[in-house]
């Protein structure tokens, strides 16, 4: 190394930082994100002095290079689905707090490129040129991805509803499921609204989400059709009025919602079995209402 390699330790220590961050969010295994950079470095390191000395922007071409070796390692097979799913639960988990649940119920569909190409540009502000060239895809598709999902995550921390405001349009939403009413549920939805239903394969619920009014009114109409044994309730969900749904005695879905402008802009149903174990064993649950009228 000579003088003109030279970084000050706070900027060595910041980059490193920065490259286990963008693994991590890719592979959602710390392990093997200190493979990846370990390998970045040794491809930097490995490159001939004068092309290494025409590189601008040392950590902008270390990111593209981790995130392509990433990319490597996720298209490999034998890395298999289960793993890929395994390892993206441990990074929603880790992140969960710090970018919300929307934007990781949006990256849970995206393929690996498209994963790349908003990991990249929006939260670790790569050039766009830059993502373009490490997923394969034209500029204009990955800034129009990344742009989208942030649209979703500033959607999701603009708005701030009042709880009475809250409480009277999950109410309004719960009255318009008893009622079958589908226009007046599509009416308290947003237009580009979207529907999440967490089965957690355990159960045969929609593994994609519902996008638009017309369409999450009719899932959730179809989720919550009348039946002599089932009852529909407001209930506080997160700290916020939402529904449960029983089948006898049985907690069979927990729904919450996010408002936006006094309407439902997302959806969240829990219908994994695992995940309503809690509702079930809690013995301070009011009784369970009768069937709907």
């Amino acid at each position: 190394m000579d003088h003109a390699d030279a970084v000050p330790v706070a900027e060595l220590l910041d980059e490193r930082r920065h490259l286990l961050d963008v693994a991590c969010w890719m592979l959602g295994d710390s392990r093997e994100a200190e493979t990846v950079v370990a390998e970045a470095y040794r491809r930097w390191y490995g490159l001939p002095d004068a092309k290494r000395g025409q590189i601008a922007v040392p950590r902008y071409w270390l990111a593209k290079t981790a995130g392509a070796i990433c990319l490597g390692l996720l298209a490999r097979p034998s890395r298999g689905a289960t793993e890929k799913d395994a390892e993206r639960d441990r990074t929603k988990a880790t992140l969960e707090e710090e970018v919300g649940r929307v934007l990781l119920d949006a990256l849970d569909s995206l393929s690996p490129a498209e994963w790349a190409a908003f990991v990249l540009h929006d939260a670790f502000g790569t050039t766009s040129d830059a993502v373009a060239g490490l997923v394969g895809r034209p500029e204009p598709e990955c800034a129009e991805l990344a742009d989208r999902a942030g649209r979703s995550l500033r959607t999701r921390r603009s708005h701030s509803t009042p709880p009475e405001v809250h409480d009277l349009v999950a109410r309004t939403v719960r009255q318009a499921c008893v009622d079958g009413d589908a226009e007046l549920l599509g009416s308290l939805l947003c237009p580009d609204a979207t529907a999440f239903f967490d089965g957690g394969g355990k159960v045969r619920a929609l593994n994609r989400p519902v996008h638009g009014s017309r369409q999450v009114a009719h899932s959730l109409l179809t989720l919550l059709a009348r039946h002599p044994r089932t009852a529909l309730a407001t209930h506080p969900v997160n700290g916020c009025t939402g529904l449960i749904a029983r089948y006898g005695h049985q907690v069979a879905a927990v729904i919450s919602f996010d408002i936006a402008e006094r309407r439902v802009a997302q959806v969240w149903v829990v219908l994994n079995p695992d995940k309503l174990r809690s509702w079930n064993q809690n013995q301070n649950q009011p009784p369970a209402p009768g069937p709907w009228p």
